[in-house]
């Protein structure tokens, strides 16, 4: 991701999470701390040229990662992008040399919290009422090995994308 991204990538945020949306100020602000920060579009290539269709990114505090967000535009579910964003984040955290990689899923989203169980993260913890709606957050985490990997990310389900 880059600053020239932020507008896309702020009106998919606006999109995709209407009630819990990041101000386009810390999209910047996040891109600003490259010491600690990672942040990765998705984009497909049409004939009008490339256009992004999700994002991801990862802080990295030794010895803990914590995804700080991941999204795909609906209309592209289900065909391995956020896997392959995933993926990158969990290699990005191992590069890093980090123990862990955390992140926090609403308790209302299925079906992020199974693409995460596929990659070997476990619930650990809930933060009650942690959205701005009410709905709690799942804390799930991912224990890399000592070489910074884990079988799910060398094998992810879905195969490449």
């Amino acid at each position: 991701m880059t600053a020239a991204d932020l507008d896309t990538v702020h009106t998919l945020e606006q999109r995709l999470f209407p009630v819990d949306a990041w101000p386009a100020q810390m999209f910047r602000d996040e891109l600003a701390e490259t010491d600690t920060r990672r942040y990765l579009v998705a984009e497909i290539f049409t004939p009008q040229g490339a256009r992004i269709v999700g994002y991801a990114g990862l802080m990295c505090v030794l010895p803990i990662a914590d995804v700080q967000t991941i999204a795909v535009e609906p209309a592209h579910e289900g065909r391995g992008i956020g896997s392959a964003l995933l993926t990158a984040l969990i290699g990005e955290a191992s590069q890093r040399g980090a123990e862990d990689v955390l992140l926090e899923v609403r308790r209302d989203n299925p079906r992020a919290q199974e693409l995460y169980l596929r990659f070997g993260f476990e619930q650990i913890h809930v933060r009650p009422r942690y959205y701005r709606d009410g709905v709690d957050a799942l804390i799930m985490r991912k224990q890399l090995d000592r070489f910074g990997t884990g079988d799910a990310e060398r094998n992810p389900p879905g195969g490449n994308a």
